[in-house]
């Protein structure tokens, strides 16, 4: 499945200072995370409606 949003390269670049470092935990693809995040916001969705990941 398609991803209908992912923030650019260029947006990351630019929120990457504010996202937290890893401590031990291996992370997760922060781009997709923040997609996720900003998808549910901006469509005003419930996170059971959001596509699956």
């Amino acid at each position: 499945m398609s991803v209908p949003f992912l923030l650019t390269p260029a947006q990351m670049r630019r929120i990457r200072p504010h996202v937290p470092l890893s401590h031990g935990i291996p992370r997760v693809d922060d781009r997709r995370v923040l997609s996720g995040i900003i998808f549910v916001i901006r469509g005003g969705l419930r996170w059971r409606d959001a596509p699956p990941g």
